[in-house]
């Protein structure tokens, strides 16, 4: 109670308003304990009523509220009532002397409509029955609800058609036992219409109609109809206690009945046991069975393994041709790097003869060795470009010879994936769909390698052109300058005579030169003749390498061939191993379904065992009904019986009391 006041407090501190000391006062009282919260004679003000009303709903630590007295207005106790609504521990409430008006008594509609704790409700002094609309709708509410026992309603101006609707209640509600309509204004039109409600309602068993101008008679008929409702549930209960024990006496033979049942249930219970065996039996043969499919599926994943491991084996064939490829493609590179290298030094070679025919123009006799120099250069690089293009042509037909091979291979492998598919269409097509794609892979690659090769054969080609070009403009130089180079001598002879004996010396250094320009020039051939026999050396090796590579291809094929025969052996005996289980799979197919025959006679027989077992079930029960009553019949037999011992008990002892009274002894003791 006292955290039911600290939230009241709480809420009226946040509403803006101050908690009232007397309804403090009360929360923190003794009666509190006991779960009653008396605010009876307290003026409530609007934000207690407010907060009460937000506290209600739920749980409250009370049972029993008393607002009588309190004057409370139309809104507060709409919001005190719309808080009640939902609580759940409040039985009684008190609400004696507010004068309630039509808000008010349309908010006790609605608390008995959904409220299902409160089993007291106190509404005396109010004067509901002024407002016709808003009593109509408080007893629409009585009339919905089923939890009310104990309704007071004294001195609440109630007419006669308040005393129609109160009476249309009465005959929906199932609960109310007290009502309380003392000082009203009922009269007889009310009275009767509460009296006819009565012959409806069997729970109400008080009702209060003094100082409402009933006539009597009405009133009688009230208090027989109220003493009746009491007969009635005197009645009930003696009839509630008689089926106590009749349902004792049907339970004794109940036990006996399944004393029998249980009897009945043993048999069945051995024949199921029986049946259980059956089924264990043909379970461990399907297990068996099972066991045998579990067999032949592991086969088949072995199967699927193995030819995972083709398929990763072709795999690698794969990825083999791919680093061959790769291989390819760094001899070409080397090839391109090799040919750069030449031209590089032709242009250097190039560069060395126009400095040397620069200086040979100078001098007629230096003009005459440097064209036998020149000469002899020129000869040694068409040597050198012939050797280049006889080289040349040698790669071409070794690519030309690869492709062809290649070009065969791949015909050969088609032709052979064309034997295989027309052989296994029917049982491994997507094998055949997997080296179809595979070929055309190898074929893509095939394509893409030699479209690469033909691609850096004219490059080369066309390098050789250019040095072809070159050459033909070193020879049109060459002849340039031999013509330029008579000129010279033309002059030279002229100004020979004038000057021979100025230069000679000069000659004689020059000579010494070109002497030293010669020796440079021959070692520089020596070292192009060495970076040739390189050239050709690791020519030698690469194609070496490329034997070496082919070889591989032939083994990897060889490879594929036998694996692929092996793959055709294997899938036969596994056809052969699947036919033979299919047959035993049929018999013993052919051995379920006769157990499967065996089980539905069984089911049969347990079918009309349960027929024959429900109609003695029922036989029984007929006999236990004609028990019954023939238990009835002697329970009145003895009943009758025991009236009739009754009766003449009493005429003996009427016979006896006359005799002592007629007699000596009767009159002696009459006397005394």
């Amino acid at each position: 109670m006292e955290q039911f006041g600290h939230d009241y407090a709480r809420l009226c501190a946040a509403a803006g308003a101050a908690p009232q000391e007397a309804v403090l006062r009360r929360l923190r009282e003794p009666d509190g304990a006991r779960g009653r919260l008396d605010l009876a004679a307290q003026s409530l003000s609007l934000p207690t009523c407010s907060s009460l009303g937000r506290l209600l709903p739920g749980a409250a630590p009370f049972a029993a509220l008393a607002l009588g007295d309190c004057g409370l207005s139309e809104e507060g106790v709409r919001l005190l009532l719309h808080g009640l609504c939902s609580n759940t521990t409040v039985k009684s409430l008190d609400l004696k002397g507010n004068n309630l008006r039509s808000m008010g008594a349309e908010a006790l509609g609605k608390l008995l409509r959904h409220n299902k704790s409160i089993r007291s409700l106190t509404l005396e002094w109010n004067s509901l029955g002024m407002w016709e609309e808003g009593f109509s709708f408080f007893c629409q509410g009585l009339g919905a609800n089923n939890f009310l026992q104990r309704l007071d309603l004294r001195n609440n101006q109630i007419n006669h058609q308040g005393a129609g609707e109160l009476a249309m209640a009465l005959t929906q509600n199932t609960s109310l036992q007290e009502l309380d309509l003392r000082w009203n204004s009922i009269g007889l039109l009310g009275g009767r219409a509460l009296l006819n409600c009565l012959h409806s309602n069997k729970t109400l068993k008080r009702l209060e109609l003094a100082g409402n101008n009933v006539p009597g008679d009405i009133l009688k008929a009230v208090e027989q109809a109220l003493d009746h409702n009491q007969d009635r549930e005197v009645i009930l209960s003696e009839a509630q206690n008689q089926v106590n024990i009749l349902s004792k006496e049907v339970l004794s033979l109940k036990d006996e009945k399944n004393k029998q049942f249980l009897d009945f249930v043993d048999t069945v219970d051995k024949q199921k046991q029986e049946r259980a065996r059956s089924e264990k039996m043909s379970a461990a043969r399907v297990s068996q069975l099972q066991e045998a499919l579990d067999e032949q599926y592991s086969i088949m994943n072995s199967l699927k393994t193995k030819l995972q491991m083709s398929e990763a084996a072709l795999a690698l064939s794969e990825q083999k041709v791919h680093n061959l490829g790769e291989l390819l493609n760094a001899m070409k590179q080397e090839q391109n790097h090799v040919a750069e290298c030449h031209f590089r030094e032709l242009q250097q070679q190039k560069q060395e003869g126009a400095d040397r025919e620069g200086r040979l123009l100078h001098d007629l006799s230096a003009a005459r060795e440097k064209n036998l120099l020149l000469r002899n250069q020129v000869d040694e690089l068409e040597r050198k470009c012939k050797v280049q293009q006889d080289q040349l042509f040698q790669v071409k037909q070794d690519l030309t010879n690869t492709t062809a091979e290649l070009k065969l291979r791949a015909v050969e492998a088609e032709e052979r994936l064309e034997i295989e598919k027309r052989r296994f269409k029917q049982s491994l097509e997507d094998m055949e769909s997997l080296r179809v794609k595979e070929v055309g892979r190898m074929t893509q690659h095939m394509e893409t390698s030699e479209r690469s090769m033909h691609s850096r054969i004219q490059s080369l080609e066309a390098i050789r052109m250019s040095l072809e070009e070159e050459l033909s403009q070193v020879k049109a130089a060459a002849l340039t300058e031999r013509g330029q180079a008579e000129e010279e001598l033309i002059k030279a002879r002229s100004q020979a005579r004038l000057e021979e004996q100025q230069r000679l010396e000069h000659l004689e250094e020059k000579l010494r030169l070109m002497t030293e320009s010669r020796d440079e020039a021959q070692n520089c051939c020596l070292k192009q003749k060495e970076m040739l026999a390189e050239a050709q050396a690791k020519a030698k090796q690469l194609s070496l390498y490329a034997d070496g590579l082919r070889r591989r291809l032939d083994e990897l094929q060889q490879d594929l061939d036998s694996k692929e025969e092996e793959k055709v052996t294997e899938l036969n005996k596994v056809k052969v191993e699947l036919q033979e289980q299919i047959g035993h799979l049929e018999a013993e197919r052919a051995a379920q379904d006769g157990l499967r025959e065996k089980i539905a006679a069984l089911e049969r027989q347990l079918k009309a065992l349960s027929s024959s077992h429900r109609e003695a079930l029922l036989d029984k029960e007929g006999e236990i009904s004609l028990l019954l009553e023939k238990l009835r019949m002697k329970e009145a037999e003895i009943s009758r019986m025991r009236e009739e011992e009754a009766q003449r008990a009493s005429f003996l002892q009427n016979a006896i009391m006359a005799y002592v009274q007629g007699s000596p002894l009767g009159t002696h003791s009459s006397r005394k």
